[in-house]
């Protein structure tokens, strides 16, 4: 009995065998149409679960949505072996020149498996690529998108950049993504050398620390976490105030903080409005001091 079911069994792979190497074509469309719709389920119901988990899951699923493409195109190949082996032995000597031509393409795929193997970044991530600043949001075989962020505002444009994947391998790619919520934010004021800067050193600094008190606590958490990952210690949570001239001989104030990236620009005009207000409180008060003083002692 077990012998029949297994002859059987065996009869069925054989016809199945025999009408796929009969019907390619036939076979060809079951297998598209079969995969495609397996894996648009798939997706589906992992975006569903991210949803009700309010995970982030774009990454899972863009590799899934890429690996699945790669095995179909894998077992295509494998169907029409035969068929492609003989197109290939048929365009040998065109061969060079095929290189040639698709050499970007090639390039861009090398690209793809070196991400695979490295993974400097993850769809969802901020990255720095070719003097571009943006948000990882697909990547595949040929490109990377990203949602462009300026780097300024630290606000989406709106624009989308499309990478080729070959700038993987030879170009610097920055991953931005531990400093996506706390940045290390620097802005210059450049003023007339009135007066002497120095003295306002002081209460322009608790001013500054006063700005940065509220978010002090959360700053030196993510300072930390930064640090341990990047096995270094690089920042400062207290703000940085430098004073020095250009080269046209006028005062430049730099002032450096690590804050919250919704805060920059807020922060950036509150801090610039205290400055200019003492700066222009003392250039009065000389004024008035000079005007009160006899004209012989001037």
């Amino acid at each position: 009995m077990m012998t029949d079911v297994g002859v059987d069994l065996t009869l069925v792979w054989q016809d199945i065998g025999d009408f796929i190497q009969t019907n390619k074509l036939v076979a060809s469309a079951i297998m598209v149409i079969s995969f495609l719709a397996v894996k648009r389920l798939l997706l589906r119901l992992l975006k569903r679960r991210s949803k009700k988990t309010g995970e982030d899951r774009r990454h899972s699923i863009n590799i899934i949505e890429q690996l699945g493409n790669a095995i179909l195109l894998i077992l295509l190949m494998m169907l029409w072996a035969s068929e492609i082996q003989s197109l290939a032995i048929s365009i040998a000597a065109f061969m060079v020149a095929i290189v040639l031509a698709t050499r970007e393409f090639i390039q861009c795929f090398m690209g793809f498996i070196y991400y695979l193997g490295a993974r400097p970044f993850r769809v969802g991530d901020w990255i720095q690529m070719n003097n571009v600043q943006g948000e990882v949001v697909e990547m595949d075989w040929a490109k990377t998108a990203l949602l462009e962020v300026d780097p300024e505002s630290y606000n989406y444009t709106g624009k989308h950049l499309y990478i080729p994947n070959s700038q993987l391998v030879t170009q610097a790619v920055r991953n931005l993504n531990f400093l996506r919520r706390y940045t290390l934010h620097s802005f210059k004021l450049v003023l007339e050398p009135e007066t002497n800067p120095y003295a306002l050193l002081p209460e322009f600094r608790e001013r500054t620390l006063a700005h940065c008190e509220h978010f002090r606590e959360v700053a030196d958490r993510y300072k930390s976490l930064i640090e341990r990952h990047m096995d270094a210690e690089f920042i400062d949570i207290d703000p940085d105030i430098a004073i020095e001239t250009n080269q046209f001989a006028k005062l430049r104030i730099t002032i450096s903080l690590f804050c919250p990236i919704e805060e920059a620009h807020e922060l950036q005009q509150k801090i610039s409005q205290d400055w200019m207000e003492l700066w222009h409180e003392k250039i009065i008060s000389e004024e008035n001091i000079r005007a009160k003083k006899p004209f012989k002692d001037r």
